[in-house]
């Protein structure tokens, strides 16, 4: 998926309107319909602050992952890996089990 797609397809599940993106990051509306139909790219600078009004990275926008981390998980992310390895190590396992009983609720339906 190109930029243009991604750009489309986050801001829309974001509802959020191609105004409103353009005025987040301080540019005019109809340049934000330009970079959804792929007639122009970004700079670095702009594509950076559409992923930031976004909350989405910039790896994703450009197709380098085509997972779409939110900025709220990927900061939470960030700080787990500035603790000790004893502290990562604990909140490792307590993710591990929640995701396991999780996956547990929903293959028996509960």
């Amino acid at each position: 998926m190109l930029f243009g797609e991604r750009l489309a397809s986050v801001r829309k599940a974001k509802k959020i309107s191609q105004d409103e993106l353009a005025k987040r990051i301080g540019a005019h509306a109809p340049v934000i319909g330009r970079y959804e139909r792929g007639e122009v790219k970004p700079s670095i600078e702009v594509a950076t602050k559409i992923a930031d009004a976004l909350e989405v990275s910039l790896d994703y926008l450009v197709g380098h992952s085509d997972l779409m981390l939110e900025n709220k998980v990927l900061d939470r992310v960030l700080d787990i890996q500035k603790l000790s390895d004893k502290d990562q190590e604990h909140i490792l396992a307590m993710v591990d089990a929640f995701l396991r009983d999780s996956k547990a609720r929903a293959a028996y339906g509960s």
